[in-house]
């Protein structure tokens, strides 16, 4: 079975007992390691592969095709996206500095660029200026040497910005939070609905409990694809973005993809969908 996910510790973390046959009756996986972006493009395409971890803001695109599991993928408090800027001698602050200016951000379906299109319409005015699309590893140092004036970024830059020299000016995430009381839908798992989803959210669910239960047993594989990273920042990525909502959305996981997806439809953002209790019972 054809499968593509993140090499973020979060993801390698979760797929780990799966991938490594630890998963009875679970198929073999051939696995695609890559950036969101181009998991969202994989999912987009005419022969994607069977499960696709994808961004919450692509899913209206997948949903003919794809069906959303209720395990596996990225939702939470606390972990939203951030708008970083260098701080330099005589600039301003607050989000009125964006008013015009070059933002990087990570993939033009990502849910992070989704997030940032509904702040910003309420916080700067006019509108930012010049998007420009970059891997998400990249953004920190673009911001870095100047050639754009902030960025938008994600997963372990959340814990690695102050090392760029770099400065928060929006915690997305928190923004979100105060705005709904919901936790923030980032990443979701799907599967082609020609498949038996039921068995596929078993495997799913039956890799991530395992993970939580013997967590030195993936510690090898996580770091081999995380090679950039301390032990203790992909400690503190598995611990923020691997919780309950990835053994079960629940009900409260529904409302806030049914909440992000719905605000961005009225804002002519997204195709209108609706995914509560679609797969549910999964």
């Amino acid at each position: 079975m054809r499968i593509a996910f993140s090499p973020c510790p979060n993801d390698t973390f979760i797929f780990h007992a799966w991938v490594h046959g630890l998963i009875p009756g679970a198929p073999k996986l051939d696995v695609t390691y890559a950036d969101i972006d181009v998991t969202n493009r994989l999912a987009a395409g005419t022969n994607g592969p069977e499960v696709v971890k994808i961004s919450y803001a692509a899913l209206p695109w997948v949903l003919s095709e794809y069906a959303l599991l209720p395990c596996g993928g990225a939702l939470g408090r606390g972990c939203g996206p951030l708008v970083l800027r260098a701080d330099r001698a005589g600039s301003t602050h607050g989000p009125a500095v964006l008013a015009g200016r070059r933002v990087a951000v990570p993939g033009e379906r990502s849910t992070a660029y989704l997030l940032f299109r509904l702040w910003a319409a309420q916080h700067v005015p006019g509108g930012v200026g010049e998007i420009v699309i970059l891997p998400f590893h990249r953004i920190m140092p673009a911001v870095r040497d100047g050639m754009v004036d902030a960025g938008l970024v994600i997963h372990e830059a959340r814990f690695t910005y102050p090392s760029y020299g770099l400065t928060l000016l929006a915690d997305l995430g928190s923004w979100w939070e105060a705005e709904t009381g919901l936790p923030l839908p980032l990443g979701a798992i799907v599967a082609r609905r020609s498949l038996d989803l039921p068995a596929i959210a078993g495997w799913i669910r039956a890799s991530v409990e395992y993970a939580r239960a013997h967590p030195e047993a993936s510690w090898e594989y996580v770091l081999s694809h995380a090679q950039e990273l301390s032990p203790e920042v992909v400690k503190a990525h598995i611990a923020l973005y691997v919780n309950d909502f990835t053994i079960d959305l629940g009900k409260i996981g529904y409302e806030a993809v049914n909440t992000l997806l719905g605000r961005a439809a009225q804002a002519g953002l997204v195709p209108k969908v609706d995914v509560t209790g679609e797969t549910a019972q999964l």
